[in-house]
């Protein structure tokens, strides 16, 4: 794995983080996700309003190597989508913790923060996979 792993996100096992920023949370995937992956060729995103639910199947992302379902961190209501991403769906493996983000969502309860992995967890998780 390349790069640091950022220590304000949190991340889940199905290699997606969460960033809050105020009373809502950017989901994204991660480093380790998009170097599996290859180059990726479209991301299926959300529809703004839809309502996701922690864990849940969320999008599609598809590379040249693989087709991956996309799960969602939080439950919580999409308010923004990265439309960005239909056009240049590449910015996930050149700027995956920035440019590259997926959606943002209003949590429905912000106790699921606690569920998810700090950036330590996430770094053990991936040395033993």
């Amino acid at each position: 794995m390349s790069g640091e792993i950022p220590q304000n996100l949190k991340y889940t096992k199905e290699h997606e983080w969460a960033r809050v920023e105020g009373n809502r949370v950017v989901v994204g995937v991660t480093a380790h996700a998009q170097e599996a992956l290859g180059d990726v060729v479209y991301v299926e995103l959300p529809k703004v309003g839809a309502t996701l639910t922690s864990g849940g199947q969320f999008g599609v992302i598809e590379s040249t190597k693989a087709v991956s379902d996309l799960y969602s961190p939080l439950s919580g209501k999409v308010v923004k989508v990265n439309d960005a991403l239909t056009s240049n769906p590449q910015t996930i493996n050149s700027d995956p913790y920035g440019a590259g983000w997926i959606c943002e969502l209003e949590p429905s309860d912000s106790k699921e923060l606690a569920g998810l992995m700090d950036a330590a967890a996430y770094g053990k998780l991936l040395q033993n996979s």
